[in-house]
């Protein structure tokens, strides 16, 4: 009971924390990073909040971790000026394709 309080509680606090700086983010990224990222850690605390009510908490906790992980990769784009700025920004995810199709053809 205890962990489960301290989960609910360390994200509530941190909610209470995140959401007035996502009104400071710039017009560009307030509605899509910004309304992202509310959504994603007020996810987060209903989930853990039906969690700490439920009799099975192993069907909600794998969704609260995978929908906090998607939270934290949001904050670090948010921090990070480069991504942001970013031209190109699918060259990464092209470079990886096609890295993964050229495995695929070599193996194959």
């Amino acid at each position: 009971m205890a962990d489960e309080l301290r989960a609910v509680t360390k994200t509530y606090d941190f909610s209470l924390w995140l959401l007035p700086h996502l009104g400071t983010f710039s017009r560009d990224y307030r509605f899509s990073l910004g309304n992202r990222l509310e959504e994603g850690i007020l996810e987060v605390l209903e989930l853990l909040v039906q969690a700490s009510y439920a009799a099975e908490k192993r069907a909600l906790l794998p969704g609260a971790n995978t929908r906090l992980n998607r939270v934290r990769y949001l904050i670090r784009l948010a921090n990070d000026p480069l991504a942001l700025l970013a031209d190109g920004r699918g060259c990464r995810i092209r470079r990886w394709l096609r890295a993964r199709n050229e495995r695929i053809e070599t193996t194959g």
